[in-house]
């Protein structure tokens, strides 16, 4: 051994009978990858990507030239190179190949590598600093040849213990989980694409998140700028194909401010509770850049906007003068809810939410009065029929909520587009929720604490949902049994993923909260949200102090769960302690009703389901499968109790919802 190859770092790449002779290999030293070749009784290795389009020379061949020279040829395109010396047969030194010494001891094949330099940073570890530095904690996506330079910049950030990442088996669901993330926590978490399909798959839940408003962050490879525009393989115009769903998206070029266009997608996120995007070439991932990382330190105002003392003035006479007044929580108010809370037991009057609200509001408390809405319960209604005032605080007043337009309305929301968007109201009041509710609750009113009729319409409401238990038409089991039992077991302080259909109808109607969170594909209606975003869910109890420790908690149709089943092999990758409750009818049940509905003939919406809970339990999850109404208590504390991925199967008749 030469005073030279003693300096070297000698790194075991392969045994000898891995590799014939006469034949090639892919093999890697640290994060080298080389083509290993053995030939003529020989051993050679030299960098395994070929110099015209990168491709991988050890999936090639050894080739004999008509002199009995031997040549490794490329695979994409033939082109060769000489195993000894790494030259072509032209001999070009511009397309020759870097050689790396081999030795051969005791049966096994050692490459020798220059001692590892220190690493140099690039474009994407600045920017990927700061992303860590404006707080973005989990990133969930799938590695690929586009943003490579990326990816190895996050993983760094990772093995320093200032992110996590969850590689998921779709795209999608790393959109969706992403959403999740940010509709619990309100801060951004990450989505990771290639370019082309890898970022086209993650449209769906970005659109989801944007019209919930939740934050996210989007990014997306891209092939190298050389090749923009022509039609290269995986090239679509992709700030064209996000612009709709993005409020801010933009490319990362070698002359860009890499620290400030990262900071930019990541303030654009937070404070516009939107999408944010950002796509790399290929080629400027690994750029060189001694650039410092930013941070949000002063670039973040208060978020409290006050509302006008004359609208607040109006507002404490209209409270003061109403006999019954009614209060709407919407999802808006989900950061103010102590204030909402204070103000609901100062003027001693009902409180409902919106169903995407599910949850701000116990169920338990004196004043609640469930849920309004398509998804709603009979007490919620009965109030709002009653009323002569209507107070909504950070609802939108969607359709499926059926906010009545014909009493008087006062709407307080932070977003000044949002009201009176579909109809007048009496008074829009444009402020923070939360001070708007401070600041009504010295308003003197005189009607009566109503405390005691919402018991009453509870009682009432309670004694129907048990009537509706034992319902049996021998086709599954009911809704209102398996809720009734969900609602006795679940945790307090559980996060719930739901999905869309008939299960989250039932949901709404039938499950009591007692300081529950709930996340739902809102106005998007996305089936196959709940599982991704329990993903999510979790991922920010384990990353966000204020979740910590909090149980999760998924539930869904066959045909949500069926959406991105896969994910549940992903959840046990990373021991993810996810709860799903599949309430399976074998069909689109509520596609079948609306069918119904339209006189249309059922048709196409009946499913072939595996079981899903033998299909946990070959995923390596728990899964147990529920027939009897008698099975579910047990079925459920199973797999709360289980520490890991859990799904409860439980067979279910479409028409007991």
């Amino acid at each position: 051994m030469t005073t030279k190859q003693a300096e070297l770092d000698w790194i075991k790449v392969a045994d000898v009978e891995q590799l014939p002779e006469g034949r090639v290999m892919t093999v890697t030293a640290r994060t080298t990858s080389i083509c290993l070749s053995h030939f003529d009784g020989q051993w050679a290795a030299m960098d395994n990507r070929c110099p015209h389009q990168g491709g991988p020379l050890g999936e090639g061949s050894i080739e004999k030239g008509v002199d009995g020279a031997c040549w490794i040829r490329c695979p994409w395109h033939g082109w060769d190179f000489d195993p000894i010396t790494g030259a072509p047969p032209g001999g070009h030194e511009d397309t020759g190949q870097q050689l790396y010494d081999v030795k051969v001891e005791d049966g096994e094949v050692f490459v020798g590598l220059e001692p590892e330099p220190d690493h140099e940073r690039t474009v994407t570890d600045v920017m990927a600093e700061t992303f860590s530095n404006w707080g973005i904690r989990a990133v969930f996506g799938m590695v690929g040849h586009s943003n490579l330079g990326l990816a190895d910049a996050l993983r760094r950030q990772t093995v320093a213990g200032n992110m996590r990442y969850i590689g998921v088996r779709h795209e999608g669901a790393a959109a969706f989980a992403a959403s999740g993330y940010g509709k619990l926590t309100g801060k951004p978490a990450a989505c990771l694409a290639i370019a082309g399909p890898g970022a086209t798959n993650l449209v769906t839940g970005l659109w989801d998140a944007k019209v919930d408003r939740a934050p996210v962050l989007a990014l997306t490879g891209q092939v190298q700028t050389q090749v923009f525009g022509p039609g290269a393989f995986q090239d679509i115009d992709l700030l064209a194909a996000f612009a709709p769903v993005t409020k801010f998206s933009q490319p990362v070029l070698t002359t860009s401010n890499h620290a400030e266009l990262a900071s930019l997608a990541c303030k654009s996120a937070i404070v516009e509770r939107d999408v944010a995007h950002l796509v790399f070439p290929d080629d400027v991932q690994t750029v060189p850049s001694d650039a410092d990382a930013t941070s949000p330190a002063g670039r973040l105002g208060q978020p409290v906007i006050q509302a006008a003392a004359d609208d607040l003035e109006k507002a404490r006479e209209m409270i003061a003068g109403a006999k019954r007044p009614f209060i709407v929580v919407g999802h808006g108010a989900v950061g103010a809810m102590d204030q909402v809370l204070s103000l609901v037991e100062a003027l001693k009057a009902p409180v409902v939410t919106t169903f995407k609200g599910k949850g701000l509001v116990s169920d338990s408390h004196p004043y609640a009065a469930g849920v309004l809405g398509r998804s709603g319960t009979p007490i919620a209604s009965w109030f709002m029929n009653e009323c002569d005032l209507i107070l909504t605080l950070g609802s939108s007043f969607a359709n499926h909520t059926g906010i009545e337009p014909s009493k008087p309305i006062i709407q307080v929301d932070f977003e000044r587009a949002q009201l009176g968007k579909f109809h007048p109201v009496a008074l829009p009041v444009w402020g923070e929720i939360g001070a708007f509710c401070d600041a009504m609750l010295s308003t003197p009113h005189q009607h009566a604490d109503q405390a005691e009729e919402i018991a009453e319409r509870w009682a009432i409401w309670r004694a129907e949902k048990e009537s509706r238990i034992t319902d049996d038409a021998g086709k599954g089991l009911g809704a209102a049994v398996v809720f009734k039992h969900l609602s006795a077991l679940c945790p307090e302080n559980a996060v719930i993923a739901v999905d869309v259909g008939n299960n989250t109808y039932s949901f709404g109607r039938y499950f009591e909260t007692k300081g529950q969170r709930v996340l739902m594909s809102g106005y998007l209606g996305s089936i196959g949200f709940s599982f991704p975003a329990a993903m999510g869910a979790w991922a920010a109890t384990q990353e966000d102090p204020d979740y910590a420790g909090r149980p999760v908690i998924s539930i869904s149709g066959d045909g949500g769960f069926g959406q991105y089943a896969m994910e549940f092999t992903t959840a046990v990758k990373y021991g993810m302690n996810i709860t799903h409750i599949l309430l399976n009818n074998g069909q689109l049940g509520k596609i079948t009703k609306e069918q119904r509905a339209g006189h249309f003939p059922s048709w196409q919406t009946d499913l072939v389901n595996p079981s899903f809970a033998t299909f946990a339990r070959l995923c390596g999850g728990h899964g147990i499968k529920v027939t009897e109404a008698d099975q579910i208590a047990d079925a459920m504390q199973q797999a709360l109790a289980h520490d890991g991925p859990s799904l409860v199967e439980i067979m279910t008749d479409m028409e007991l919802v």
